[in-house]
């Protein structure tokens, strides 16, 4: 379990991380979302001890994290998959990592065969792709077989292959009983393999609950209606609601898609109107749905570089 209470981290006069608290349950897999800015590499950073924070604490299974006698056993880390050295091999990177806690050969020789490495494990790190780079990264937060497992972009640069493997095994170890806290930009990958969402947006919790109830909570979702008079329809409705768009689906024009009204309103319209419908069906929002309309005022960066206040 991880504990947040308060976590605060400043870097001059801005606080990277501010008044965060939050837990992270055993037995689920619990997402880690922001824009990029909002502070999740920092907390990762907190919770491990790679960075002191300014005001309140972060404990790891009761403890924080410098206080655990053999930290790799109860938590393990990929925060960062080039943390390595180069001229190392994949087999000689763990076995250095192994003997700082007496992890032997034998358990050496377990995650490399987890993280499908067999084939490179006698290779030179440097010489990896950024996919191997990821796998070895697990390797090494695997080592201590912990109960707390903490991964930032875990999925970064592998195959979908890889993507598959990294959402399976993180199901797996949940379902038992250990704690997954993992991160990505996937947000279909994340609806896939998490049970429950922590958001940050500019260095606070802005959403803290299971996957269905962040889902239940997004707005803007979409209408899907067909009708061999779309073209009519399409402007009924428009000048029913200003504020509604209308869109038609370029490889279909009979297809709308419609935000802005309610299933039952494009019905009462259409059916006032004379238009047969052959087809009126809400679309579930998604999570990136959700997660838009969580930040659309978080974001800290914008495209051209400028910063949004």
């Amino acid at each position: 379990m991880i504990e947040a209470h308060g976590l605060t981290k400043r870097y001059g006069s801005k606080n990277a991380v501010d008044d965060v608290s939050f837990t992270v349950r055993p037995g689920l897999v619990t997402g880690f979302l922001g824009p990029n800015g909002a502070g999740k590499s920092t907390t990762m950073r907190l919770i491990v001890g790679l960075d002191r924070p300014t005001s309140g604490s972060v404990t790891v299974n009761g403890q924080a994290y410098a206080a655990h006698r053999a930290p790799l056993r109860e938590v393990g880390a990929l925060l960062d998959a080039k943390a390595v050295h180069t001229g190392r091999s994949a087999y000689n990177h763990l076995l250095a990592i192994g003997a700082t806690h007496s992890i032997g050969r034998s358990r050496v020789d377990e995650v490399i065969a987890l993280t499908g490495l067999e084939s490179v494990a006698r290779k030179r790190v440097g010489g990896f792709s950024l996919g191997m780079g990821q796998r070895l990264g697990i390797a090494v937060a695997l080592l201590g077989d912990p109960a707390t497992l903490i991964l930032d972009e875990p999925v970064n640069g592998l195959d979908p292959e890889g993507v598959i493997w990294v959402r399976q095994l993180a199901r797996h170890l949940a379902a038992e009983g250990r704690t997954i806290f993992l991160s990505s930009h996937l947000m279909n990958e994340m609806a896939q393999t998490a049970d429950h969402i922590i958001v940050l947006g500019r260095g606070r919790v802005i959403a803290d609950a299971p996957v269905q109830a962040i889902l239940a909570q997004a707005t803007g979702t979409a209408v899907t209606v067909r009708s061999p008079d779309a073209a009519r329809l399409a402007e009924l409705l428009t000048a029913s609601d200003p504020l509604s768009t209308v869109t038609v689906d370029p490889a279909d024009p009979h297809l709308l898609i419609v935000a802005g009204l309610a299933s039952p309103r494009i019905g009462e319209l259409a059916a006032g109107a004379g238009v047969v419908l052959h087809e009126l069906a809400p679309t579930a929002a998604s999570l990136e749905d959700a997660y838009l309309a969580l930040t659309q005022n978080e974001v800290e960066y914008v495209a051209g570089g400028e910063a949004t206040r």
